[in-house]
């Protein structure tokens, strides 16, 4: 990271102290979020707070798009272009945000998010498999493919958003990590006004992110895997960083799914909710997905397909270990209770 990158990243980080901030202040009556028999928290607080590190990320990275055009030599090689970033998540944040003042509809944010997905594959191209042959019919697969996912990746971080800085920390890590592994230097920005905003998530949360935080997360994610790197392989490879949040989803939804339940009604049985409620710590329970990321980080960043091969087994393991861990805490519990 360069001088000119180091000065931007540390704006971002004031600007998404103050911003969310202002953001808890303006809103904290309009977008409460009471607790409920659903939720992990037990005292009301504000949520929408993501808009502040939204806003310092798209304002630092446009500074650094100017900055790049009148002094070319000295160029940030803020790479994707800022422009079409700030546009697709701009999208999602404006709908994101009206969702946490007015809850929207299920087929609305569907309907912005595959908008979005829509303009991202136009602006970056579509996620990419090396080896498949160049013909029409894979490109519309892969097109297909590149919409599915970029929602998936947006809806799973939007689950995974029930505890105190649990995927603004996770997230921070992943995108840390695709910045070196992709040479995608734009994504320090929003590193450093995530960790601005965690100043005020960090448990015990004084604001929620939202939606308009963690769908924005989620497409800052798909984004960076996307745009393609100098080998295309790369980009294959570091899926796996992904899988702390992304696992965890995936595992909680196959097990609601084979018990015959609703899965699109509300529920607290992702594998870190049922941790938390086990006697884990918001913190504890967030630090442990940090640990499990950084794992990834170190096996991709080493072994490169091996390691997130590598990555792809451990997250299995730590999932039915987690599995086991919970069953093993409920029968120790049941007899006190009896």
């Amino acid at each position: 990271m360069g001088l000119k990158m180091f000065s931007l990243a540390v704006v971002s980080f004031g600007l998404a102290i103050v911003l969310t901030g202002w953001v808890k202040q303006r809103f904290s009556r309009e977008m409460l979020d009471i607790p409920n028999d659903r939720s992990s928290h037990t005292q009301p607080t504000p949520r929408g707070g993501g808009l502040g590190f939204c806003l310092a990320f798209a304002v630092t990275s446009l500074i650094g798009w100017g900055l790049s055009h009148f002094w070319p030599a000295a160029a940030l090689n803020l790479f994707p272009n800022p422009l079409y970033v700030v546009l697709v998540l701009l999208l999602l944040a404006v709908v994101g945000l009206l969702d946490d003042r007015f809850t929207l509809s299920a087929k609305v944010r569907y309907a912005v998010q595959l908008s979005a997905a829509a303009i991202a594959l136009l602006s970056f191209g579509a996620f990419s498999l090396t080896g498949l042959p160049e013909t029409l019919w894979v490109a519309v697969l892969m097109g297909g493919v590149t919409l599915i996912g970029f929602t998936a990746l947006v809806n799973f971080y939007n689950f995974m958003d029930g505890l105190d800085g649990l995927v603004a920390s996770v997230t921070a890590l992943q995108l840390g990590f695709l910045a070196l592994y992709l040479q995608q230097p734009i994504w320090w920005l929003l590193v450093a006004a995530l960790l601005g905003f965690l100043g005020w998530n960090w448990s015990p949360a004084k604001i929620f992110m939202g939606d308009v935080g963690s769908t924005v997360l989620g497409a800052s994610v798909a984004i960076a895997l996307m745009v393609p790197a100098a080998d295309p392989s790369l980009n294959v490879v570091a899926l796996a960083i992904t899988l702390p949040l992304t696992a965890d989803a995936v595992y909680t939804l196959t097990r609601r799914l084979l018990k015959g339940e609703n899965i699109f009604q509300a529920h607290r049985t992702h594998l870190y909710q049922r941790l938390q409620q086990s006697g884990w710590s918001h913190g504890r329970v967030a630090i442990a997905y940090g640990l499990w990321t950084v794992l990834l980080a170190v096996l991709i960043g080493e072994w490169d397909g091996v390691g997130s091969l590598l990555g792809l087994g451990i997250s299995g393991l730590i999932i039915l270990g987690g599995e086991y861990y919970l069953n093993a805490q409920l029968q120790t519990t049941r007899p006190s209770q009896s």
